[in-house]
């Protein structure tokens, strides 16, 4: 499909165009004097990169047959160490999640064989659920498709850039977690 140009700028198949950043800091200072364009390039870069991220990442889940929310119960359930296996209720809570929400979710992978989910043999009212053979695999095969896109994606910096980068970033999160403790989940005052 051929691009056009309409009031707002190109469009193509899929949609209007993004401004370039230095397009987007123009037209927020036209409006807005107070604006620091430094800040504003980093900031609005940094949110570019995340939101194009993980559109790569859910591009890589879905080619593997499984939802970005399913990649997360299962990086969840590895994070949490051998055997893999979490309650219901502390899945929901690492994940930011309703109990209903992680019911659905538990539901839908314990029928395509990523976890299983069974009643615990100590506490017969509580129930675990336990990454599979199959969701081990799949987590396997998710990591090491975005390994290889991590390594593109960084290939033009050398090992101290990509050092120095890691540092600064590390150092903004630990100024966001600070000032927002509660920013790590669903939040509720967005809901």
């Amino acid at each position: 499909m051929a691009e056009t140009t309409e009031p707002g700028g190109p469009t193509g198949p899929a949609g209007p165009e993004e401004p370039t950043l230095d397009e987007q800091i123009a037209a927020y200072q036209r409006e807005f004097r107070d604006l620091d364009p430094q800040v504003e390039k980093v900031v609005s870069a940094l949110g570019r990169l995340n939101r194009r991220m993980n559109v790569a990442y859910g591009r890589q889940v879905a080619a593997l047959g499984i939802s970005n929310a399913e990649w997360e119960v299962l990086k969840t359930l590895v994070l949490a160490g051998k055997p893999y296996r979490l309650g219901p209720g502390e899945l929901a809570k690492r994940l930011g999640l309703t109990p209903a929400a992680m019911t659905h979710r538990i539901d839908r992978m314990a029928g395509e064989g990523l976890v299983t989910r069974d009643r615990d043999e100590n506490n017969r009212v509580r129930v675990i659920v336990e990454l599979t053979d199959e969701g081990r695999t799949k987590w396997l095969e998710a990591m090491q498709m975005a390994t290889d896109f991590e390594e593109d994606l960084l290939q033009d910096l050398t090992p101290d850039e990509r050092g120095s980068l890691g540092e600064m970033l590390i150092r903004l999160l630990r100024r966001v977690e600070h000032a927002q403790p509660d920013a790590g989940g669903r939040l509720t005052d967005l809901d």
